[in-house]
């Protein structure tokens, strides 16, 4: 149990739901932030059931005035910032030709721009103290972009290089503020059914499928330990040491199973409210409809452990292939 203070933007539904919950049965005081006032007001109720102090504010992640504003707030009422979670989101299923501009804009405002606001709020309170960690929610898609999110992969790209290049200056300026980046395979969430959709058939995760408790245990664990990167479920690990080995297949690959693999059988409801704009009531869960499919468990290795693996696995071939010219020379 601790008594430190977190942070957690787009808390109120989904992976940032689960985060909350996970927190608060660590211990923490938390600050839970996002738009719609009737999603923070049920997650504040269920943290509060708990035990936990909460603090929930109102804010668009899209506002940087609004982030920074929610800082001092928590700085004022909860008291000094340890953790700061960036989990908010939006997407839109569909083909780059089927999106306008505008959407566009608005997937990179919340989902990139959104973390860029949260982690500046977060290190103007943090470097005085000189201490706080930064754990910034991404995915495998931050490294293999797949057909018919093209906004949402592009803006999880640029949230890692954001964060590489913040990782850089960080260790340039010898500061013990700590940036880490967990990234997650497909979760169980209600984002496939409030997320814009221009498909005509209801979206879907592409499997294998997780529990929302699953990325909430990563990034707790992140918050605590801070490898460079958490790499979360196998899928994650397949599609992101694919892609530095063999992207052109993988560019193949996706191009067949990834397009209908995003869609159900079911058509979309016609009219149906999203929440790229505008928060939309009554799905503020942290579970979707897919909890039957959805797994509890899976491996989690840091970025640094996997390449240690990789190198350990090059050296033994290396000597394999070693031993076998050195018996052929003989």
């Amino acid at each position: 149990m601790t008594e430190a203070t977190v942070v957690i933007c787009g808390a109120t539904a989904g992976v940032g739901r689960a985060t909350a919950r996970c927190f608060a049965g660590a211990g923490y005081r938390i600050a839970v932030l996002a738009r719609g006032e009737k999603g923070l007001a049920e997650t504040a109720a269920e943290l509060q059931a708990m035990g936990t102090r909460v603090l929930a504010i109102s804010a668009d992640v899209a506002d940087a005035a609004a982030m920074d504003a929610a800082a001092t707030r928590v700085e004022t009422e909860l008291g000094p910032i340890d953790v700061w979670v960036n989990a908010a989101m939006a997407t839109v299923f569909g083909a780059v030709s089927e999106l306008s501009a505008e959407e566009i804009r608005r997937v990179t405002e919340v989902t990139y721009l959104g973390c860029v606001h949260g982690t500046l709020a977060a290190l103007r309170c943090m470097r005085p103290r000189n201490r706080g960690t930064i754990v910034q929610v991404g995915s495998a898609l931050a490294y293999r972009a797949i057909p018919l999110q093209s906004a949402y992969c592009a803006a999880k790209f640029a949230v890692r290089g954001f964060t590489d290049a913040l990782r850089c200056e960080l260790i340039h300026d010898a500061s013990a503020i700590r940036l880490t980046m967990v990234q997650l395979p497909a979760h169980n969430t209600p984002q496939f059914d409030w997320a814009r959709n221009k498909l005509g058939r209801r979206a879907q995760p592409v499997p294998p499928i997780h529990t929302p408790e699953v990325a909430a245990r990563a990034i707790l664990r992140a918050a605590r330990e801070a490898p460079r990167e958490l790499w979360v479920g196998s899928a994650s690990l397949k599609v992101i040491i694919g892609t530095l080995f063999m992207p052109g297949l993988l560019d193949r690959i996706l191009a067949r199973r990834a397009w209908d693999g995003q869609m159900s059988a079911e058509r979309e409801p016609v009219g149906r409210p999203d929440n790229l704009f505008q928060p939309v009531e009554g799905l503020h869960n942290a579970e979707g409809r897919f909890g039957d499919q959805a797994r509890r468990q899976t491996v989690a290795l840091g970025s640094q452990t996997v390449g240690r693996l990789a190198l350990g696995a090059g050296a033994l071939l290396a000597l394999s292939i070693g031993l076998i010219l050195s018996r052929r020379e003989r």
